[in-house]
């Protein structure tokens, strides 16, 4: 490791996302205009302040490691991808606006903002996004939230021979997103603690058809994404464990908007298209109508400027 960091400050954004969009669990994904914004300066000690989502429960101040926080543990995992050698300390900064352990991509935020700023402060311009992608993916375990919010927009992914890969497209421009986020919290480990082993062949096919679908339905067809979003894989596995999703879930879908729990829960994306009625949330839950993250990630700062990362506020 013979490359060395370059002072100066990143800033990045990274948005929310949600996952599997009901058949295509682990592999599709949407990136949403709801962005934690983030500042890193190479320094003595390792230093963590957040402000927003988070505040107070994720580790902050002072740091012995900076692998306890997972925006520093990635941008070290990164350094070492690179070549580069870790620094001695390393001063972040967090605005979050991404709800925590709601099934809405916060992790693969932390991820995808971690590679990037590593990738800003690190010198030379070998590290491109597929490289990012993969390296997010690994620390991820699975691409489907790191991919659109690393490219944006609506992401096809998958892992291969070296990696993680992904597509990306534009979804159609009259569909828009609506969140229906709880306060009751969930964990992805648990969720995937419920999905069986085996499923029957008659639902694989099913989902396979939807999947082809879903690609065509977002992209060109609104008109078919309720059935586009049918879903026999994931979600009546999880159900059990997330009755008050599975009752929001059922009820969109009975008023005909196309509705589908949010990664592992136990938020719900609904995808709203021009016609359909509004949905008021439940009693505990609050809707967010959004748009659609089209750009993904983006650095905020101009490479190695110079500046302080306190000073620097949330995106206007």
């Amino acid at each position: 490791m013979d490359a060395a960091l370059a002072s100066g400050v990143a800033r990045v954004a990274v948005p929310a996302t949600s996952a599997n969009l009901g058949p295509g669990f682990d592999a599709l994904g949407l990136a949403l205009d709801l962005t934690d914004d983030l500042t890193a300066l190479i320094t003595d000690g390792f230093h963590v302040q957040v402000s927003g989502e988070g505040a107070g429960e994720v580790p902050a101040g002072r740091l012995t490691t900076g692998k306890e926080h997972l925006v520093v543990a990635s941008m070290l995992a990164a350094f070492d991808r690179m070549g580069v050698a870790h620094p001695e300390g390393i001063r972040l900064t967090c605005h979050n606006q991404i709800p925590h352990a709601r099934g809405l991509g916060s992790s693969s935020a932390a991820i995808v903002a971690g590679i990037l700023l590593a990738r800003e402060l690190a010198p030379g311009d070998g590290f491109d996004d597929d490289a990012a992608l993969r390296l997010a993916a690994e620390l991820e375990g699975h691409p489907d939230n790191v991919a659109p919010c690393l490219l944006g927009g609506f992401t096809i992914a998958w892992t291969g021979y070296g990696g993680a890969r992904a597509v990306r497209l534009d979804p159609d421009p009259g569909v828009r997103p609506t969140i229906y986020v709880p306060e009751i919290r969930g964990l992805t480990s648990a969720a995937r603690t419920a999905l069986p082993d085996t499923v029957p062949h008659e639902d694989a096919v099913f989902n396979a058809a939807r999947v082809a679908l879903l690609v065509h339905a977002l992209t060109r067809d609104p008109a078919r994404l309720l059935e586009a979003t049918e879903d026999r894989l994931h979600q009546p596995y999880r159900a059990p464990a997330m009755p008050q999703t599975a009752t929001l879930v059922a009820r969109l879908r009975a008023a005909r908007i196309p509705a589908v729990v949010s990664g592992a829960g136990p938020s719900v994306l609904a995808l709203i298209r021009q016609g359909d009625e509004e949905v008021a949330p439940p009693d505990g839950w609050c809707a967010r109508s959004l748009s659609v993250s089209l750009t993904g990630a983006r650095i905020l700062v101009p490479r190695h400027a110079e500046g302080d990362p306190v000073a620097a506020g949330p995106p206007s």
